[in-house]
């Protein structure tokens, strides 16, 4: 076994490791019949997307924590369509592995926990009786074409631009106390296992940049910054403004051009930007695509 295949098999023994010992089952380990605590939070209000902007210094305290509400909402049902995604990259990347091997079994374990997940922002959803917020028709379809025409290294930065990014968000909302208890105790669960899954795809990808072919990088490069676009952009559905009452068309032009908003966006990426620009990935053609994603100044 090479030096490459050795280290893939240490990482996935560790990670599985970790697996057995730190997996939890939402449906069990949260309390999902407790009646969400009037006037708390659903997500802080910094990392609202309006927050700071002028439409939000007019908003009573009430239409913002429901915004919150509702963008919480968005959060997790484009988060099951993140997780679908990704289920299907890790399928397809073992698809021809050896199914004996350590490597295999962490990114089925990976799929398990990603169904979990799923499921769980599925019946959070449901909890806070909001709409379930799709991504836009042609967000969906290149959704469709990334996840099929992806190479490699593609399908892994495709993980990590989708878990990273809400990583950070999640990280400053689990030990919040303004927020509503059954919302931190959702993304506890889900910062403590894609920790598992961010270091997986890190290690892999790293490899994969030092032995794909010189077009591969080159075509992951371009589909990958695309990717970053369509994710960033789809966090917040433009209904959910609709749903508090706001005008979407404004709503949506006030917090894209929010200067925190922009920050925020920016501040969640940057370790993860700081790692694609080590490894390669923010090169060339593809750098004007990597800043209109807003994720890198």
């Amino acid at each position: 076994m090479d030096a490459t295949l050795t280290d893939r098999e240490k990482t996935a023994e560790r990670l599985l490791a970790a697996s057995a010992k730190h997996s939890f089952d939402p449906d069990t380990e949260l309390d999902w019949d407790a009646p969400f605590e009037e006037g708390r939070w659903f997500w802080p209000p910094e990392l609202v997307s309006l927050y700071d902007t002028p439409l939000w210094k007019h908003m009573s305290q009430e239409q913002r924590i429901a915004l919150s509400r509702h963008e919480t909402a968005s959060l997790c049902s484009i988060g099951v369509w993140f997780e679908t995604i990704l289920m299907q990259l890790l399928l397809r990347h073992t698809y021809d592995l050896d199914p004996t091997s350590g490597h295999v079994r962490y990114a089925l374990t990976e799929i398990a926990d990603e169904c979990r997940h799923s499921k769980m922002f599925a019946r959070a959803v449901t909890k806070m009786g909001t709409p379930a917020y799709r991504p836009s028709r042609l967000d969906l379809q290149l959704g469709r074409v990334l996840k099929t025409v992806s190479t490699t290294p593609g399908s892994f930065t495709g993980t990590l631009l989708a878990e990273e990014i809400l990583d950070w968000m999640q990280r400053l909302t689990f030990p919040d106390e303004r927020v509503q208890p059954l919302v931190r105790g959702i993304t506890r669960i889900h910062v403590v296992e894609e920790a598992r899954h961010i270091r997986y795809a890190r290690e892999e990808l790293r490899r994969q940049m030092v032995t794909a072919p010189r077009w591969e990088i080159e075509f992951t490069r371009m589909t990958s910054a695309q990717a970053a676009r369509v994710i960033a952009r789809s966090l917040i559905s433009p209904q959910v403004y609709a749903e508090v009452g706001l005008d979407p068309k404004y709503a949506t032009h006030l917090a894209l051009n929010s200067p925190h908003r922009q920050d925020v966006m920016r501040q969640s990426a940057k370790r993860l930007m700081d790692f694609f620009e080590e490894i390669g990935l923010i090169r060339g053609p593809s750098k004007r695509l990597w800043r209109a994603s807003g994720l890198v100044a």
